[in-house]
């Protein structure tokens, strides 16, 4: 009786069985392309540049449909002032008159501006390319509050020229006297209505991350406090420190004493700096989703 040859497996029990495959299967598989180890070209060296952080702030807040349709409502609520202004009482008002008529709209709107350029980083989910890019969010924060004021400092300048430019024509057109008289107080006052309110927006917008919560409570917050200040006995040494239209009324009539400046301070603290201050806090500490 013939015994057949025991084979013996060198394989260890339990290993997977070596698949041999045959040329052609081999050609049918994908190649994988070979990572390099070292991707040529120069490194960078430095982080983002701060102007070009400011640059995108600013594409943020005026190259957006929410942005340019802010910008067109402030420029209709302006120009229907102004028309509403050179035919009223023959076009006779001075040139700090016109002035306000072009300031309100711009003061009362463009905080929205402000808080939208917050709030989109949450509400939009650009918050993973912006952070992801600029990891230190410090610098975007600053970048942001740098764009708002300029943008503040711009619409400002816009609504003197458009003041200049409406008083000059109803001194040419309906023959008015040319008043072009103003304080500087004044001036300061129109001014830093503008530029406190979209900082004050900015602020509420980083503090609440969010589009609707921030644009409720700033206008409602600031409002409900100066009418309470008003009608409450017990609010009304308080308001006089707190209250910012309070506050700001000596600005617009010319005239500031020192207690006076101080309860601007005040009040400018409370509204826009500590809003600024703790919304930049959470700026860097929110988590990103």
């Amino acid at each position: 009786m013939t015994t057949a040859p025991t084979t013996t497996s060198t394989t260890p029990a339990g290993a997977a069985t070596p698949v041999v495959l045959s040329k052609s299967a081999e050609s049918a598989l994908p190649t994988v392309a070979a990572v390099p180890s070292r991707i040529d070209g120069p490194r960078p060296t430095t982080g983002v540049p701060f102007a070009r952080l400011i640059h995108v702030e600013l594409r943020k807040m005026l190259d957006t449909r929410a942005g340019r349709w802010l910008l067109i409502g402030i420029g209709a609520v302006i120009a229907v002032a102004l028309t509403i202004m050179f035919f009223n009482e023959g076009g006779q008002h001075a040139f700090g008159e016109y002035l306000q008529a072009t300031t309100m709209p711009m003061a009362l709107i463009l905080p929205v501006v402000g808080i939208l350029a917050v709030t989109s980083e949450w509400s939009q989910r650009t918050g993973l390319v912006t952070f992801g890019l600029e990891p230190r969010r410090a610098r975007v924060g600053w970048a942001k509050t740098v764009a708002a004021l300029l943008v503040g400092v711009a619409a400002f300048a816009t609504s003197l020229v458009l003041a200049g430019i409406a008083h000059q024509g109803a001194v040419t057109f309906r023959g008015i006297t040319p008043d072009w008289t103003m304080d500087g107080l004044v001036l300061l006052g129109a001014g830093g209505y503008v530029l406190l309110g979209i900082a004050q927006g900015l602020g509420f917008g980083m503090l609440l991350k969010n589009t609707p919560a921030a644009i409720v409570l700033f206008y409602i917050l600031p409002t409900a406090w100066s009418i309470l200040g008003s009608m409450v006995s017990w609010l009304r040494d308080a308001a006089v420190w707190l209250d910012m239209n309070q506050t700001m009324q000596p600005l617009f009539e010319g005239s500031l004493t020192g207690e006076q400046w101080a309860h601007l301070g005040t009040s400018v603290a409370v509204w826009v700096i500590l809003p600024l201050t703790v919304g930049m806090w959470r700026l860097t500490r929110s988590e990103v989703k």
